[in-house]
């Protein structure tokens, strides 16, 4: 009888652990993976969190449809946890959030073990970065102290593609070779 019952507490902790984990968040406050160009700028401007400026911080990056802002929240901002922040988009969608924080605000250690705690252990961890993945989303928090939030499918696309057009550029470099 007593076998069964610290059993039972046993699984009970163990379910009572895995529902205090929280899914993964698909971005930063409101701004979220999957939104366009026009709604992230909105967003920017409402919070000056992020030190967003207008349409001087976009830029548009080598390739097709590939739009990236750049954002200074520290410029200005002297209670701001955060420091520069990327915004990365393909195709009109937000793919890529990069959060880089605040040394002199906040550390590594008080945001690893807030994540830890909220999301559970990372599924890799190294000297360099500790990464939480779910179906949709891959969150790291990488060293010196930023954070990520990647759309795993529009990445894992975009890996895809470039792969091809890379085997594409070494057919093409091989046949002019061997026309020499």
């Amino acid at each position: 009888m007593k076998f069964r019952t610290v059993l039972a507490v046993f699984f009970f902790f163990i379910v009572m652990q895995v529902s205090a984990v929280s899914p993964l968040p698909h971005g930063y406050g409101k701004i979220e993976l999957g939104m366009s160009v026009e709604q992230v700028k909105e967003l920017l401007l409402k919070d000056s969190e992020f030190g967003y400026t207008g349409d001087r911080d976009v830029s548009l990056l080598p390739g097709e449809n590939r739009v990236l802002i750049e954002t200074n929240a520290a410029g200005g901002h002297v209670l701001s946890f955060l420091d520069r922040c990327w915004f990365q988009f393909y195709n009109g969608k937000l793919f890529i959030v990069i959060i880089n924080m605040n040394r002199d605000r906040i550390d590594h250690y008080s945001i690893f073990s807030t994540l830890c705690k909220k999301y559970g252990n990372p599924v890799t961890l190294s000297p360099e970065k500790a990464v939480w993945q779910d179906g949709t989303v891959t969150m790291s928090l990488e060293r010196p102290l930023s954070i990520k939030y990647i759309d795993r499918k529009m990445f894992e696309d975009l890996q895809d593609k470039s792969l091809v057009d890379q085997s594409a550029a070494e057919m093409t470099r091989d046949m002019f070779l061997e026309g020499l």
